[in-house]
């Protein structure tokens, strides 16, 4: 895939992710070092909670799209450069999952006092294998000319 710089990008570009198999070990190793709650580490436990099973952590699912984002998501030729953004999780990642990312530009905002550079805001939705969005991600990318960067 051809790598992009912000001449390159206009508002309604989409990029489709290729895909991640999310397992219950997968699930649970993340939790035990990172998030480690029952409804993440324990399948038994998991049953009596809010989530009525195992569920992945949402900044599990948060990771796995930055990486499916960075390995098959959105070619930015300077690497995926991120300025803030907003998260929500609307359905909980389970094992079994097989996540891929869909995402649009949603705005292009040039810089006033850096030529050469524009905040680029992304709609990215991360989905299951039935197309249920488990993660909204609108994240705000700082993305180069292809003269500010030669």
């Amino acid at each position: 895939m051809a790598k992009l710089y912000l001449e390159d990008l206009k508002v309604g570009d989409r990029f489709q992710s290729g895909e991640h198999l999310l397992d219950a070990a997968q699930i649970k190793a993340f939790a035990l070092q990172f998030d480690p709650q029952p409804f993440h580490t324990d399948e038994e436990a998991a049953k009596a909670t809010f989530f009525g099973g195992l569920a992945a952590s949402g900044w599990h699912t948060a990771a796995l799209t930055m990486k499916l984002l960075v390995d098959s998501g959105i070619p930015l030729a300077d690497g995926i450069i991120g300025s803030g953004g907003e998260l929500q999780w609307p359905k909980p990642t389970r094992p079994g999952d097989v996540l891929h990312v869909v995402s649009e530009v949603v705005d292009i905002t040039p810089s006033r006092s850096k030529p050469g550079r524009a905040m680029v805001t992304m709609r990215c939705q991360t989905r299951n294998q039935r197309g249920e969005v488990l993660q909204y991600f609108t994240p705000k990318l700082v993305v180069h000319s292809r003269t500010a960067t030669s």
